[in-house]
């Protein structure tokens, strides 16, 4: 099924031939398209193991695997903006939990889902590993509902600690 020029309107870095990457924190560089599914749930998960920031107060890089679920409504991300995105994160210094929180909302304003949810598993800097969680579901339905519950439960089974 081909999409049609008014479900990509808005898409303009996919198939360019020059990209700019930004030198920090760029969130206007994310674009979306129309989900010719809007009544099916489904979850479209990003894996992003080569994000890196800085610690705002020594200016040293962090690293670390950001993990990105959502269940779409109306739109979805551009994925070549979204990596453009994460890449901006390259010279921008947040804590970590700011990183996913400021991610989260970028993404939740641009495509307003159903549900969505941010895990960064930062690798180890003196000794400690930080993994911050974010997510949200839209009011007034189940996915509100199911983020109460995955926010509560969602470290049940922490996987095995191998220093990434």
């Amino acid at each position: 099924m081909t999409r049609t020029k008014a479900e990509l309107a808005g898409v303009t870095g996919l198939g360019a031939n020059k990209t700019a990457y930004p030198t920090d924190y760029a969130p206007e560089v994310l674009e979306s398209f129309i989900n010719k599914h809007p009544e099916q749930d489904y979850f479209v998960k990003f894996n992003c193991p080569e994000f890196t920031s800085l610690c705002p107060v020594t200016g040293q890089p962090d690293f670390a695997t950001i993990y990105i679920s959502y269940v779409p409504d109306g739109r979805l991300v551009e994925s070549k903006s979204l990596k453009i995105y994460l890449y901006s994160f390259r010279n921008h210094g947040d804590f970590h939990e700011d990183c996913v929180n400021i991610i989260m909302e970028d993404l939740r304003q641009l495509l307003e889902p159903k549900y969505i949810e941010v895990w960064g598993k930062f690798t180890p800097r003196g000794g400690l590993s930080i993994d911050p969680y974010v997510n949200w579901g839209k009011p007034g339905t189940r996915w509100e509902k199911a983020s109460e519950q995955r926010l509560l439960w969602h470290d049940l089974y922490p996987e095995k600690i191998d220093n990434r």
